[in-house]
């Protein structure tokens, strides 16, 4: 009873939105972004006319596993190059994003951190954000790390 309910809401939410199902995900890999095994870079789920991509945290690390600078403006345009290589594997961009997720060591960099971010996404319509000071990331020389999550319509 309790999956026959399940799949009944289910139905009924998607045909809401005009959707028969939303069982199309597919996970992505830059080359050009450092990979950590047992991590994706990315998801997509295809939610008929659009599709919703997902980024893990993306920190400033350049391809080959090297830290980008020491300040934030530096390790920030890393992240958002990051951010940018991962997108374009689903023909999106910076400016297709629609929310970010910010976690940084030092909350007093913001104003350095929004300079550089604002570079990258649609200041038009700019994404709903979340920005936490932390007290460390993985590694003590990280000072950011940021959630991206895009919306592109589907051909």
């Amino acid at each position: 009873m309790k999956k026959i309910l399940i799949l009944v809401f289910t139905e009924i939410f998607l045909s809401s939105f005009g959707q028969k199902k939303m069982n199309n995900v597919e996970y992505k890999n830059s080359p050009e972004v450092f990979t950590i095994k047992g991590l994706s870079q990315s998801t997509s789920i295809d939610c008929g006319t659009t599709t919703m991509i997902l980024l893990s945290g993306q920190v400033p690390l350049d391809a080959a596993g090297n830290l980008a600078g020491h300040d934030i403006e530096t390790q920030t345009r890393q992240v958002f190059k990051n951010i940018e290589n991962i997108l374009k594997e689903y023909g999106a961009t910076g400016k297709d994003i629609v929310k970010l997720g910010i976690f940084m060591t030092d909350i007093s960099k913001t104003p350095d951190f929004r300079k550089i971010r604002d570079l990258y996404i649609n200041l038009q319509n700019p994404p709903v954000s979340s920005l936490v000071e932390v007290s460390r990331l993985f590694r003590d020389d990280v000072l950011i790390e940021v959630e991206a999550t895009a919306v592109i319509k589907n051909k």
